[in-house]
């Protein structure tokens, strides 16, 4: 299992955009990816799932990456996060 946080410096947090360009991120790994903030969760590879989670900005975000691929995922999601959001 891997593990990182993220502090969320997108203006509006995680919106409809970021929120779709995550999902489809996450969907081409083969881990599972879990998104947490404040004790709730999120399957980060489901748009609703994410945006149901209502992440601002300033917000701490982490994300739980199991499985096969997990350090390429944990890496690749990792930049993903500084680029957008």
């Amino acid at each position: 299992m891997r593990e990182f946080e993220y502090v969320i410096t997108e203006a509006v947090g995680i919106h409809a955009r970021p929120a779709s360009l995550l999902a489809k991120e996450a969907s081409g790994c083969k881990s599972s990816i879990m998104l947490c903030r404040n004790g709730d969760k999120a399957d980060a590879k489901r748009l609703l799932s994410i945006m149901a989670l209502g992440v601002k900005c300033s917000e701490t975000v982490r994300f739980v990456i199991e499985g096969e691929d997990e350090e390429a995922a944990a890496h690749k999601l990792e930049a993903f996060c500084r680029q957008n959001l």
